[in-house]
C-alpha cells in the first residue's frame, strides 16, 4: 500500500508540473509556449507624435468630460512581424478638455485637472507607459495582443494589463487600445467615494478611461 501511494503521489506531482506555466509564457495553437516578456529586440521604430494621440474620459454622477493629452515621444520594437516591446511618454501640461465649449468653464476645468487634485502637471509633467510583456492573442487575426506594462503618473508607477490591436506593416506600426484604470492608485483621490463620504452628486468615478492610437515608423 505504501508503495502504491508513493507511486500515485509521484504521478500527480509530475502531472501538475507538466501543466504549470510561468507568468511570462503563453500557449500557442500548436501547444508550444513562447516567452512574451518584452525583450526590445529587433528593429526600433520611433513614435510619430503628430500622428499619435491619447484620449481620456472622466465620469461623474451628473455627466462626464473628455479630452486629450499630447504624446511627447516613444518607440516600439518589432522582430519577425511581432511586437517585442516599447514605451511612450505623454505630457500632462498639454491636457485639454474637448467637450466644454464655454471658454471660461473650459479654462477652469483644465486648470483644475493640472492641479494637485488631479495630475500635478507642474511637479510631474511627464507620464510614461513601458511595455513589460506583449502576448499575441491566438484568435487568427494576428493583430490582437495582451499588453502588460508599467504606467507612471504623478511619479507613481503601477502595473496595468489591457488588450490592444497592433498592426505591423513593414516599417510602420499602428497600435490602439481602450481601457480603464483606477485613478486612486495614482493618488488622484479628489471626490472619490473610497476616501470621502456623503458626496452625493459631487461624486467622481474612480474609473478613468484611456484611449490611445500610436503610429511608429
Amino acid at each position: 500500500m505504501n508503495l502504491m501511494l508513493l507511486t500515485v503521489l509521484a504521478l500527480s506531482i509530475a502531472s501538475l508540473a507538466g501543466c504549470s506555466k510561468t507568468s511570462d509564457q503563453s500557449e500557442t495553437k500548436s501547444g508550444k509556449t513562447e516567452n512574451t516578456t518584452a525583450s526590445n529586440k529587433g528593429k526600433k521604430l520611433n513614435v510619430v507624435a503628430s500622428e499619435s494621440k491619447l484620449e481620456w474620459v472622466g465620469k461623474k454622477v451628473t455627466g462626464q468630460h473628455n479630452g486629450t493629452v499630447d504624446i511627447k515621444k516613444g518607440e516600439v520594437f518589432v522582430e519577425n512581424g511581432k511586437l517585442t516591446g516599447g514605451s511612450f511618454e505623454f505630457d500632462f501640461t498639454t491636457i485639454k478638455v474637448v467637450d466644454l465649449k464655454d471658454t471660461s468653464s473650459n479654462a477652469k476645468l483644465t486648470g483644475h485637472l493640472k492641479s494637485d487634485d488631479f495630475f500635478s502637471a507642474a511637479s510631474h509633467p511627464i507620464g510614461k507607459f513601458e511595455i513589460t510583456s506583449a502576448t499575441p492573442i491566438s484568435d487568427g487575426s494576428g493583430n490582437n495582443y495582451k499588453l502588460t506594462g508599467n504606467l507612471t503618473i504623478k511619479g507613481i508607477t503601477k502595473e496595468v494589463t489591457f488588450p490592444a490591436k497592433v498592426n505591423i506593416n513593414g516599417d510602420v506600426v499602428t497600435a490602439s487600445s481602450d481601457f480603464n484604470i483606477d485613478r486612486t492608485l495614482w493618488d488622484i483621490k479628489f471626490r472619490s467615494g473610497k476616501f470621502f463620504e456623503n458626496l452625493g452628486d459631487n461624486l467622481i468615478s474612480d474609473d478613468f478611461n484611456i484611449k490611445f492610437n500610436i503610429t511608429a515608423k
